[in-house]
């Protein structure tokens, strides 16, 4: 009966087959308070926020920062290659994911730590890091079918290859939590012992069982990709989505000859595929004249990036939200914490760590 549902849904273009989008309305209706944000901290492709100590890091290709008492970036550690993903204990910690090298594991002070476990080099494509506890690491493996550069690649073949990890530090041993994953990108450990993984592929949010069973969905069809999740101090969580779905992605997602020969024939940065910036080329592919009217970018176009964070209650509904929209440079959300009144945010995309001031 699936396999009729399915095919059924593919012949009449609707279900899981249809090409809309979730509209952003209510708590997600759009607006420019992330792009209308203060100057914040400029540094390449900054991405995977986390809190060493209390106070943010983040990396910025091979280097992991901090900032310093002016507000600039000051180096923390240098790691062997670009670092995809990092993830900081109470007991002061360091997971680092590495493009070449694997998870690393480093002391506040950026020395190597005395652990157990040294089958670091074995993870790669290694989307996210959490700590369960102080010996416990939560792995995320996007894809064991693409390295993480190719992620868009991942998205176009429909890969679903994920992996989640959960590797006990002082015993030295890895467990393989869930597989077959749609490109899991960000984790955290739930107080009940279980574990809440965002699937960018499948645009939600799931909880998944000790056992690697899945306990059910906590949000779904979403309007973007979710990265990284995060704790709020109101109780909740931040939610940071770092590109947008459109109806022409999702049309070019079903159509399974044309998308194989824009793979084949274009390069890959002028694909119809989301992406972390855009606007940069004339050779980007655009929807015509719904991107301009008068001459004028209209701040809610059609774009293959955007800037967006949400923050949910503590039952996983949207609360509220921050954008940059089309035309708007903060765009490529990966990693957001909350830290001292303000919200720290990643724009990988827009080259800027941004500072929001979030009191109520």
């Amino acid at each position: 009966m699936n396999a009729i549902g399915g095919w059924l849904e593919r012949f009449l273009g609707r279900g899981s087959a249809s090409v809309t989008v979730p509209p952003l309305d209510g708590a997600l209706k759009p607006n420019s308070i992330l792009e209308e944000a203060p100057t914040g901290i400029a540094v390449a492709q900054p991405d995977n926020l986390a809190l060493l100590d209390g106070k943010p890091i983040w990396s910025s290709g091979a280097q992991i920062l901090r900032a310093g008492s002016n507000g600039e970036p000051v180096p923390l550690l240098t790691a062997p290659s670009a670092v995809t993903a990092l993830a900081c204990s109470t007991a002061g910690l360091l997971a680092v994911a590495c493009q070449s090298h694997g998870i690393l594991v480093f002391d506040r002070n950026g020395k190597e730590a005395p652990v157990n476990w040294r089958d670091g080099r074995a993870y790669s494509c290694v989307t996210a890091l959490a700590f369960a506890n102080d010996d416990m690491l939560l792995v995320c493996v996007g894809s064991s079918d693409n390295p993480l550069a190719a992620w868009q690649r991942d998205l176009l073949d429909q890969r679903h290859s994920g992996i989640l990890w959960r590797i006990d530090l002082k015993r030295g041993d890895a467990t393989k939590v869930a597989s077959k994953l749609a490109f899991p990108n960000g984790v955290f450990a739930a107080p009940d012992g279980s574990y809440v993984v965002s699937e960018s592929w499948a645009k939600r949010l799931i909880r998944i069982g000790s056992n690697g069973n899945v306990l059910g969905q906590l949000i779904e069809d979403l309007p973007g990709y979710p990265a990284r999740v995060a704790r709020s101090s109101r109780g909740g969580y931040w939610l940071s989505i770092f590109a947008p779905r459109s109806p022409l992605i999702e049309f070019v997602l079903r159509e399974d000859k044309y998308r194989r020969a824009m793979m084949a024939e274009v390069a890959p940065q002028y694909w119809i595929a989301p992406a972390l910036q855009s606007g940069v080329s004339f050779h980007e592919p655009m929807q015509g004249g719904a991107l301009k009217q008068m001459g004028i970018l209209k701040p809610w176009a059609p774009t293959l990036s955007y800037g967006l964070v949400v923050e949910l209650n503590e039952n996983f509904v949207p609360i509220r939200s921050m954008h940059s929209r089309a035309g708007g440079r903060r765009h490529g959300i990966t990693s957001a914490v909350e830290h001292d009144g303000k919200l720290w945010l990643t724009s990988k995309g827009g080259d800027e760590v941004v500072l929001l001031n979030i009191q109520t």
